[in-house]
Order: C-alpha cells, then sequence, then structure tokens
C-alpha cells in the first residue's frame, strides 16, 4: 500500500497523508492517527522521494554517469567518489541515488526524468562524457548540480576537479629529473578537460627546459587506445625513452605494447601514468602515477552542492583538489 492508497481509503490527500507521515505539522491528532494506524495494519514502506509531497525537498541526490563507457564498473574511481560524496551527505540528512544514462536515448530526457520534483533535490554529474550542451541547458535551468571531473569553458557552473595540470607537470618533471628527453604524451579526447589540462601540465615540463613537446591523441582512455597510440608513437620516434600518459589505462596499455614491441620496462622505456586506480599497484612492473584523491573529490562535490541546495544565490565554484606523485618501478625508481 502506497500514499496514494491510504489517501483514497481515508478521503484525505496525498499530501494530508504524506505529512502524517513525515511527522509534519498541519494535521489534526485524530487524523494522524487513523493515518498512522491504517498505515501501519496495511504494511506501509515509506517511500523515501515521496516526501517532496509535503516538503520542499526529498533530501535525496542523484549521482549521475554515462554507463556506456563501463567506466563505472570496470574500476573504483567513480564509485570511490560517490562514496566520498555519500559520507557527507548521510552525516547531513540526505540519501543518494545512483543514475546511469546512456547515448541510446535522449540524455536530456532522462536528466528530466531524474530531477522531477519529488525525486531528488540537485544532481551530482560525474566524469566527461556528459557533453557540454547537455550541461548547458541544465544550468539555464537553476536545478542545482556540480560536475565532478569536468567543466564547461565558457560559463561558470560548480565543480570540482583535480589539479590535473600541476599533477601532469610533477609526473613529467619527474621522467625529466631521471634524465629522459625523449618523451611522448598519450592523451584521450582533447573535448575531456582533464586530458586538455594534463597535456597542458606536460607542455609546460617539457618547454620549460626547451624540449619539443611529443604529443599523441586518442579518442578514449582505455588500455587499448594506450596500446594503440604506443604503436604509434614507437613507430614515429624510435629514440623514444619514456611515456607520460593521460590516465593508468592507458599507461598499462602502453606498458604492454611496449613489451611486445620488444621494449622492457623501466630498463627501456620509463612510464608513468594518473589516476592510481587499482590495477596500477598489481601491474607487473608497478605503475608510477599521480594519485587522485577520489573520495575526497566526491566530499567536496557533496558539501558543494547541499550548500548550493540551501542557497540557490550562492555564486559557482571551481574547486581542485591536489594530487600526488605515488612512486613505484614504471619509471626506473625502486621504490620501497
Amino acid at each position: 500500500m502506497g500514499i496514494k492508497d491510504i489517501a483514497n481509503k481515508l478521503g484525505v490527500s496525498t499530501a494530508t497523508v504524506s505529512r502524517a507521515l513525515n511527522d509534519r505539522p498541519g494535521v489534526s491528532q485524530e487524523l494522524r492517527d487513523k493515518i498512522l494506524a491504517l498505515a501501519n495494519e496495511e504494511g506501509y514502506v515509506p517511500n523515501l522521494y515521496g516526501r517532496g509531497l509535503a516538503t520542499s525537498n526529498s533530501q535525496t541526490i542523484g549521482f549521475v554517469v554515462n554507463r556506456s563507457t563501463d567506466t563505472f564498473w570496470e574500476d573504483p574511481f567513480y564509485p570511490l567518489i560517490m562514496a566520498g560524496a555519500e559520507d557527507y551527505l548521510s552525516k547531513n540528512g540526505f540519501h543518494i541515488l545512483v543514475n546511469t544514462i546512456n547515448d541510446h536515448t535522449t540524455q536530456l530526457d532522462q536528466l528530466a526524468v531524474i530531477k522531477n520534483d519529488g525525486f531528488v533535490d540537485g544532481l551530482i554529474l560525474a566524469g566527461p562524457f556528459i557533453p557540454a550542451s547537455l550541461i548547458t541547458r541544465l544550468a539555464v535551468s537553476r536545478f542545482p548540480f556540480v560536475l565532478v571531473d569536468n567543466c564547461l569553458t565558457q560559463k561558470a557552473v560548480n565543480c570540482v576537479l583535480s589539479d590535473d595540470e600541476r599533477g601532469a607537470y610533477e609526473a613529467t618533471s619527474h621522467l625529466i629529473w631521471h634524465g629522459h628527453r625523449r618523451i611522448a604524451f598519450l592523451s584521450g579526447p582533447t573535448e575531456w578537460a582533464s586530458n586538455r589540462e594534463r597535456m597542458r601540465g606536460y607542455r609546460r615540463a617539457m618547454e620549460e627546459i626547451g624540449i619539443e613537446p611529443l604529443i599523441l591523441c586518442g579518442k578514449e582512455t582505455t588500455l587499448k587506445s594506450g596500446a594503440e597510440l604506443m604503436e604509434q608513437a614507437l613507430n614515429k620516434w624510435s629514440n623514444l625513452t619514456a611515456i607520460s600518459a593521460a590516465n593508468d589505462s592507458m599507461a598499462i596499455g602502453a606498458m604492454r605494447e611496449a613489451n611486445k614491441m620488444g621494449r622492457k620496462v623501466p630498463s627501456d622505456l620509463a612510464v608513468i601514468g594518473f589516476d592510481d586506480i587499482s590495477l596500477a599497484s598489481v601491474n607487473q612492473p608497478r605503475l608510477s602515477t599521480m594519485r587522485i584523491f577520489k573520495q575526497r573529490i566526491g566530499y567536496i562535490a557533496a558539501e558543494c552542492l547541499v550548500a548550493n541546495i540551501n542557497d540557490p544565490n550562492l555564486p559557482p565554484t571551481k574547486t581542485l583538489v591536489s594530487t600526488e606523485l605515488v612512486v613505484r618501478e614504471s619509471c626506473g625508481c625502486q621504490a620501497e
């Protein structure tokens, strides 16, 4: 039995039933007792989203990722961000609702359903796969949201990112410290903010000491695309000695392809990644990388969103979370 069933049986409005079930004022004690008694008799199970009928919010946040890449399930990157968000939300009386969207249906229509009144009070949009056109239209609607691992270039919106430019600069500088000068950067799509910033950091490190940047861009940031770009790089620059990759998946794919082509890591080719996914620490050799503090990013994103829900007039904020160099074997170091 749901709220509508109880309302119909007692001849009252659904809002009245919702107020009684959620301990809200505006219902006489006699009617409240009848509603609660009937709900108990009929085994009523409360719907968390039903609170939107009697209150201005549902105390629920939608966590949205694009499922077409399977990124959410392959490695605990976005799940760790979600865990950080849930940590903050649970402490502040909010629930989290995971939603996946894909490219096979209209993404805007999917988000319209997700953000309907009574479902969620705001959205955390995770990852670079959600197109700018959709984000812009959502911003115009003034519905509270925050981007994670994504941002717009022309319009200010709430977003939380890792410090990608500085991280890539530090990663490339570490390879330079090892004595490498022929260092290639393997990037994903340049329309993704993280790839652009990491490429910029790589360029800065190379240009500071007068070294020519060597850049190849792929359509994805996967093991497969890393392997494909590695093959291209070794065929194009036979004297290559090091790789700085846009993420760990590409770095690991590059290492495997280099090995197939007779280049051992790290003795013949040094490699460094970005993200510090779980596979990085168990790969052979173990991958040196830049660690992203995923749970911290999620926590800050949730904090920003709740603040925006409570005060819609707050200006948009862009937050950068620092990265950390994790030294393992693939760069040529012998980590303890």
